[in-house]
């Protein structure tokens, strides 16, 4: 594998990473994440805690698994879309904001179920959406504060909300923060600081769906970084999101908030990036 040094915060990480030919001059960057533990979920203390973040409990990822370094971007999802179809149609265009660099939006659970069923196919490597916990694994890269550059957020280290929408009730600060620039879209992926395991746009821009089924808190969760799913479960039960958006005001971009919808909803802040590993998750 290739290497290449990031740095963030003054901290030099070298990041081991790999890329996909799509083909058509189109390329995946993919991320090795290491194996480690690390509390997921948010302390009682938090800021703007959710009771659906607790309780806080270890999780132990035994093996390193694989994650795009970037939201799927719409130039990647065009060239994927072309590939055959495994269980369902998908649209070569289906964005809202028009740019080959930017992530690809208004994609459902299983629109980006398909993409990664036919990139399998491909590349001949096993991709899927991340469970839950690997994804609030890869954000914190080994912080545990609010967000992985600290303590709160600013505009210049994310795409969100950051200015105050009162007709919402929303304030563009979080703790000790400023107000920002509101960009009111999405933005090029990898227009921000990595994180310390070389991830970008990990607060922001685009929500992320991942395997796991909804459940309302971490009561019998998983301790394993696999996903959480209801066998009884129907096909568009609802599916989780991390990360937040262009849209979404601050806190909902903390390392540990999360949402949920229903598997065949889109709209124009969805998104996702992709995972492997040599054993999949539960899907």
């Amino acid at each position: 594998m290739a290497q290449a040094t990031f740095t963030i915060e003054r901290e030099s990480q070298v990041v081991q990473t790999f890329t996909e030919d799509l083909g058509n001059g189109i390329l995946l960057d993919i991320v090795l994440i290491p194996p480690g533990q690390f509390l997921m979920g948010s302390p009682h203390n938090e800021l703007e805690r959710q009771p659906s973040e607790g309780p806080q409990h270890l999780v132990t990822i035994q093996q390193p698994f694989f994650m795009g370094q970037y939201q799927v971007t719409q130039a990647q999802w065009e060239q994927v879309a072309k590939m055959k179809q495994v269980k369902r149609k998908l649209k070569a265009k289906p964005s809202h904001f028009n740019g080959n660099n930017l992530p690809v939006e208004q994609i459902s659970w299983l629109d980006a179920e398909e993409f990664c069923l036919r990139l399998s196919a491909h590349t001949k490597r096993n991709y899927r959406l991340p469970s839950e916990a690997e994804w609030e694994y890869a954000c914190r890269a080994g912080t545990t504060t609010p967000f992985h550059f600290g303590e709160t957020i600013d505009a210049k280290l994310a795409n969100y909300q950051a200015q105050d929408q009162k007709s919402l009730r929303w304030s563009g600060k979080y703790g000790r923060g400023v107000l920002g620039e509101y960009r009111a879209k999405t933005t090029p992926v990898g227009t921000f600081p990595a994180n310390n395991f070389g991830l970008y746009d990990m607060h922001g821009n685009v929500w992320e769906w991942c395997l796991d089924h909804w459940h309302d808190n971490y009561q019998g969760a998983p301790t394993d970084g696999s996903a959480w799913i209801d066998p009884a479960a129907g096909e568009n039960a609802h599916r989780i999101l991390r990360g937040g958006s262009w849209f979404s005001a601050p806190w909902w971009c903390r390392s540990a908030f999360r949402v949920r919808d229903s598997a065949d909803y889109r709209n124009n802040f969805f998104g996702f990036r992709v995972v492997y590993s040599r054993a999949r998750t539960s899907s």
